[in-house]
């Protein structure tokens, strides 16, 4: 089939452009905004794509269009493929139709840590000869695509509960039908489509809804709102993890107060050691869920603990792209007040005697919006220096700014790349670390700011 797929860029839609392709589709597509890594990942496929929603794109005779969720009625192309009566599916269901219905399915959903514990996961099946399919919002460090059709009976996916399109606004996940599903932890996001944190909670308790009663929940025991949504029904196996009772079903503690070490306990009784790469609390209860869910599959722990010693992490979560004459720099994910704060207490258990700068873009609608109020404030209270970027002065003016002068770091608000890396040049010391955390492109701050480092230890 000749498929073209609108808004081609975005993680989940990128996911489903190379799994089509593996399977022998024609496939390009378009998107407004075409930047790394996903735009590099489609080109090393053969993938085609196009800036822009342009009519003109479906003058060819496509067999049918995938329409992501970023394209809502006014969109140009969405205006054109109703005017022309073009057949159109969205991406969630799709992937169901020709990928899933014969798969056994993990479905990791989670206001945080989807993508790292989806890879995790992933990784763990692959070395333990599961060749599991997969589709993960990010580039795995273990695996050269974010998506594949895989050889195996199991598929592991990132669930999302963002919308599904403009005509179907049930959250993506109820189209994935999972034979296990892992809760991670639930928050209020997504403010553009949910007006309450119970809403959440509904759209979560459809997928539990939709596990099989042969199938299996794995759900983090030390968040309120997951047993909130439980507590609406369950039909399925159930197992619990935690991070902070020993009593739990699933249970780790580090051995490193970074994390980078850490004991995991089944039923009381010690499973494994996992020695790895990573850093922080929440990554290790991402791990501890990817333990579970991997059981779950027939998985024992200690061949769970010992593919962790090889696993390399998301494109993007915790990253380091710079460390030289103790100056370090990361870029995350982040980009909510929970994720912001774990990201920067992950970095201090690390250097806990460095100077600790936080740049942050608030570029999702919740945290431009103010939704958060004084829990994205307390995210920045671990750091030393909070720099904002918001090229947007009005939604910095009314969304961030009016929530923030409370923090006990320092806080500076720039609108321009140039104002910030200035600022960065001025204040980074030695035995300074710097987190870059944005969910977006950050307008090339990062890497442009990981050129400038690499200047300065030339010159030097």
């Amino acid at each position: 089939m000749n498929l073209f797929i609108a808004g081609i860029c975005g993680t989940f839609m990128a996911g489903i452009a190379q799994l089509a392709r593996s399977a022998g589709h024609r496939i390009s597509g378009c998107d407004s905004n075409v930047y790394p890594p996903m735009s590099t990942l489609l080109e090393s496929e053969g993938i085609e794509t196009m800036e822009g929603y342009l009519p003109e794109y479906l003058d060819v005779a496509y067999d049918q269009i995938i329409i992501g969720n970023a394209l809502s009625r006014g969109n140009p192309l969405v205006e054109t493929i109703l005017d022309r009566k073009i057949p159109y599916q969205s991406g969630p269901q799709w992937l169901h139709d020709h990928f899933l219905l014969d798969r056994n399915v993990v479905a990791v959903a989670g206001t945080h840590g989807k993508t790292s514990t989806s890879s995790m996961l992933a990784w763990i099946m692959e070395s333990n000869r599961y060749s599991p399919g997969f589709l993960i919002g990010g580039k795995p460090g273990n695996f050269d695509n974010s998506a594949r059709s895989g050889a195996g009976d199991w598929f592991v996916i990132e669930a999302d509960e963002y919308d599904t399109a403009f005509f179907d606004k049930r959250s993506k996940f109820v189209h994935y039908g999972p034979k296990v599903a892992i809760l991670n932890n639930l928050e209020f996001d997504h403010a553009d489509i949910f007006d309450n944190i119970d809403q959440i909670k509904k759209q979560f308790h459809h997928l539990v809804r939709i596990v099989p009663s042969n199938g299996h929940v794995i759900a983090n025991a030390d968040d309120s709102n997951i047993d909130d949504v439980l507590s609406m029904g369950l039909w399925s196996n159930i197992s619990k993890f935690s991070v902070i009772n020993p009593d739990c079903q699933w249970f780790a503690k580090p051995i490193a107060d970074d994390a980078s070490e850490f004991e995991i306990f089944h039923n009381g009784i010690s499973a494994g050691i996992v020695r790895w790469h990573c850093i922080g609390t929440h990554n290790m209860s991402n791990a501890l869920a990817a333990v579970a869910a991997a059981y779950a599959t027939g998985i024992e722990p200690e061949n769970t603990c010992e593919a962790f010693s090889d696993f390399k992490a998301t494109d993007r979560r915790l990253q380091l792209l710079f460390n030289y004459d103790n100056i370090s720099l990361y870029e995350d994910f982040a980009h909510h007040p929970t994720a912001i704060q774990s990201t920067i207490e992950a970095v201090k258990q690390k250097y806990p005697q460095r100077m600790i700068i936080a740049v942050v873009e608030p570029r999702s609608n919740t945290m431009r919006g103010g939704f958060h109020g004084d829990s994205l404030k307390k995210s920045f209270n671990g750091a030393d220096l909070t720099v904002i970027y918001q090229p947007d002065k009005h939604a910095l003016q009314a969304g961030i700014l009016k929530t923030v002068p409370e923090a006990t770091c320092e806080i500076l608000q720039h609108g321009s790349i140039e104002e910030v890396l200035a600022t960065l040049e001025l204040r980074i010391q030695p035995n300074s670390v710097i987190i870059c955390m944005s969910n977006g492109s950050f307008d090339g701050i990062p890497k442009k700011l990981q050129e400038r480092l690499e200047t300065m230890v030339v010159e030097d």
